[in-house]
């Protein structure tokens, strides 16, 4: 009991530490996790944290709650994942709560303002790294189709204006369709 009572402190710890320091939305946190959990701790693999990455993106509400309450649940049960969500949104609610006591103070305080506008220097970098890290694990896979689809979907939506979901949409048929031929040569090899 006393082991899982050190596990449930230190995954909150975790959840609390990268909420507290992680601004700018579900996609920066990503690193983070992957610093701690994986580099540092090595209780998942990278993959294991893309994949629970992807299914927190595709549930409804907050990437950032989600991901932490999958790896809560991934190690601790329902009580696990109680305990990171809790982790993850204690921090905004503080900060929320401190800012809108003192909202005229920090509205018109150019430190506040110059402070803020660093922040989003520093998601836009977590960003480029995620995308950078995300991309090279794609790369190391040696396919094709997938190697194609990260600039290709990059050229459609930035030059000429494509709409994401149908970029996503086609992502989804097109990975879909070659899992599906490639199951169906092996099987038919065998």
């Amino acid at each position: 009991m006393e082991k899982n009572f050190k596990f449930y402190f230190k995954l909150f710890k975790v959840t609390f530490y990268v909420s507290c320091f992680s601004f700018g939305g579900g996609y920066v946190i990503i690193p983070f996790f992957k610093k701690y959990l994986v580099d540092d701790m090595k209780i998942l693999t990278e993959n294991e944290l893309l994949d629970m990455a992807a299914i927190a993106q595709s549930s409804p509400g907050a990437i950032a709650v989600n991901l932490s309450s999958l790896i809560g649940y991934r190690f601790l049960g329902i009580t696990g994942a109680i305990i990171t969500c809790i982790g993850t949104v204690l921090p905004p609610l503080i900060i929320l709560s401190v800012v809108s006591i003192f909202y005229d103070a920090f509205r018109s305080n150019i430190y506040i303002s110059a402070i803020l506008k660093g922040m989003e220097a520093g998601v836009a970098a977590a960003i480029v790294d995620l995308v950078i890290d995300m991309s090279l694990t794609v790369f190391k896979e040696k396919n094709l189709l997938l190697t194609l689809l990260v600039p290709v979907s990059f050229i459609a939506s930035f030059f000429f204006n494509v709409n994401v979901i149908l970029i996503l949409i086609l992502g989804a048929i097109l990975s879909f369709g070659q899992a599906f031929f490639r199951k169906r040569r092996e099987a038919n090899q065998i």
